[in-house]
C-alpha cells in the first residue's frame, strides 16, 4: 500500500479514542509519526502501545491553552518536524445542561461551546503559530457535525452542541482564508450520528439509522471517516483549503422516519 503520509508529523487532539484513535491508526499504517492527546492517563498509554513505535501519546485537556502547545512541541522534539494537526476533541454538552434553547442553562451553553469550540481554536491558534515560526506550510483538519447544518428537531435538539458545530466550519472557512498565502490549509469533517453515543434512546436511534440508510441503515463508525483524515493530512490535498466533507451515511439528504 503506498504510503500516502510518509515522512509526515501530525499531533491529534483527542487521539486516544473514537474517531481520533481510529484515524491516528490509519495514520500511522499510512507511514506518519503521530502525537495523540487524550484526558485519560490510561488511555493514552494504551493508545501509545497499540500505535506503536512511530507514536506517542500525551494526557491534557483540549481546553487548557498549553496542551495543544505541549503536544506539538513534542512532536517535532520527537519527530524533527510538525505537518498537520487534526482537530477531534470535542462531544455532548447533556451533562452539563445543553439542551433545547427553552431548557438550556447557562453552564450547560458555556461548557459545550468550551468543549467543542475554545478547546479547537486554542490547538487551531498553536498549530498556525508553529507553522508560521517554522516558515512552513501545513494541514488542519477540524471535526464538526451534521447536525451544525442539517438539524433533526424532534430527535436532536442540543442547541449549544449545534451552534458549535456550526460555529467550526466558519471559524475554519475564515481561518483557512487568513492564512491560504503562507500554505496553511484547514478543512473540515463533519459526520453524523457514530456509533458508542451514551444516552440515546431507542427512538433517536431508529430515527438515526432511518436517517442514515447507506450501507443498510446504521450509525457511522469511526472508520469511515479515516480515508477522509488521511487525504486531508496528505499532500493529495494540497490545493484544497476551506471546505466541508459530509460522512453522514445520506442524513443530509434524506428525511428519516420519525
Amino acid at each position: 500500500m503506498e504510503n500516502w503520509l510518509a515522512n509526515k508529523s501530525i499531533v491529534v487532539i483527542g487521539g486516544t479514542t473514537g474517531l481520533g484513535f481510529s484515524a491516528s491508526k490509519a495514520f500511522v499504517r499510512n507511514g506518519a509519526n503521530v502525537v495523540v492527546v487524550g484526558r485519560n492517563p490510561e488511555n493514552c498509554l494504551v493508545a501509545e502501545l497499540q500505535l506503536g513505535s512511530t507514536a506517542r501519546a500525551k494526557q491534557g485537556d483540549a481546553t487548557h491553552p498549553q496542551t495543544a502547545l505541549d503536544a506539538i512541541q513534542l512532536c517535532i522534539r520527537e519527530f524533527g518536524s510538525f505537518d498537520g494537526l487534526y482537530h477531534v476533541a470535542g462531544g455532548s454538552g447533556q451533562k452539563f445542561g445543553d439542551g433545547p434553547l427553552h431548557e438550556l442553562s447557562l453552564q450547560g451553553w458555556n461548557q459545550t461551546l468550551d468543549l467543542n469550540l475554545t478547546s479547537l481554536m486554542l490547538s487551531n491558534q498553536a498549530a498556525i503559530r508553529a507553522f508560521m515560526g517554522m516558515n512552513k506550510g501545513g494541514a488542519i483538519l477540524n471535526m464538526s457535525s451534521v447536525v451544525g447544518f442539517s438539524p433533526a428537531s424532534k430527535h436532536f435538539s442540543n442547541h449549544a452542541y449545534a451552534t458549535a458545530k456550526s460555529a467550526v466550519i466558519g471559524f475554519s472557512k475564515s481561518v483557512a482564508a487568513s492564512y491560504a498565502e503562507k500554505n496553511i490549509r484547514v478543512n473540515v469533517l463533519a459526520p453524523s450520528i457514530i456509533e458508542g453515543l451514551e444516552d440515546i434512546t431507542e427512538q433517536q436511534e431508529k430515527f438515526a439509522i432511518s436517517k442514515q440508510p447507506l450501507d443498510g441503515g446504521r450509525y457511522g463508525k469511526p472508520a469511515d471517516l479515516d480515508g477522509a483524515a488521511v487525504y486531508f493530512m496528505s499532500d493529495y490535498s494540497k490545493f484544497t483549503t476551506g471546505q466541508v466533507l459530509t460522512i453522514d451515511g445520506g442524513w443530509d439528504v434524506t428525511d428519516g422516519q420519525s
